[in-house]
């Protein structure tokens, strides 16, 4: 079997596997209508900009940064 050498060729395999079934276009849009969702809605209601809804200033967002990064101890 031959071996996949980059990114394209991956994309293809998948493309061309969809395309030989009978349910490929119904798939196709399915998994668009997915991720549209999940980057496009989703994201606006459970990951607001919590940063710029906090501070008004690239350094008080990068003092914050990084107290949160070295003082959390998990």
């Amino acid at each position: 079997m031959d071996r996949i050498r980059n990114f394209s060729d991956f994309i293809a395999m998948y493309v061309e596997g969809f395309k030989n079934l009978t349910w490929g276009k119904p798939l196709w849009v399915i998994i668009l209508l997915k991720l549209f969702i999940m980057f496009a809605i989703l994201r606006v209601f459970f990951f607001p900009n919590f940063l710029n809804s906090r501070f008004d200033t690239e350094k008080e967002k990068s003092e914050y940064v990084t107290n949160e990064l070295t003082t959390k101890s998990y």
